[in-house]
């Protein structure tokens, strides 16, 4: 169980899950009463015979947890967890702004792209309107005008979202 008193120890980390057992340690996290988080996506997925909306991590194998670094283990014992990512040897943790972004992404209607691809840096901009206003990133000049990254350094992956060129400030 963790101690939620002093909330300025707590810090979130990716965790990295067996394959395809994301929403089970989701679930058996939040039962130790650890705060976790499951970024979802909503995809709609094509059977032989049907087509049906379903839920799906938006990162596979990753979810993330908001602990003192002293509850390390208790996320280690539950079923379904792996390990904690590792960044220059220690494990990883992110700002708490970096979540929050990602929350911010996922509750509005935006077409998102998870990509492990290296990108290259671009121009450092912030979104100034919109129901993503608020958010900062990196542009990807390469792709097109019309795509924003936001770089997760600390898994290792970016995620792409589309937003139009009107919306960016350049920082």
């Amino acid at each position: 169980m963790v101690d939620k008193t002093n909330s300025n120890l707590l810090k979130w980390y990716p965790v990295y899950t067996n394959p395809r057992a994301e929403k089970k340690a989701f679930e058996a996290l939040q039962r130790k009463g650890i705060e976790a988080y499951l970024p979802l996506q909503r995809t709609l997925k094509q059977w032989s015979d049907r087509k049906k909306w379903v839920e799906e991590p938006l990162i596979k194998s990753y979810l993330f947890v908001r602990i003192a670094a002293h509850a390390q283990t208790d996320v280690l014992m539950t079923k379904g967890v792996a390990r904690f990512i590792y960044f220059s040897g220690s494990i990883a943790s992110m700002p708490d702004r970096q979540v929050d972004d990602l929350k911010l992404l996922l509750s509005n209607a935006t077409d998102l792209i998870v990509t492990e691809e290296n990108l290259r840096q671009g121009e450092k901009i912030t979104i100034k309107a919109g129901p993503l206003k608020g958010l900062t990133g990196e542009v990807i000049d390469y792709r097109s005008q019309k795509q924003l990254l936001l770089r997760l350094e600390a898994l290792g992956c970016s995620i792409i979202v589309n937003v139009a060129a009107a919306l960016i400030e350049r920082l």
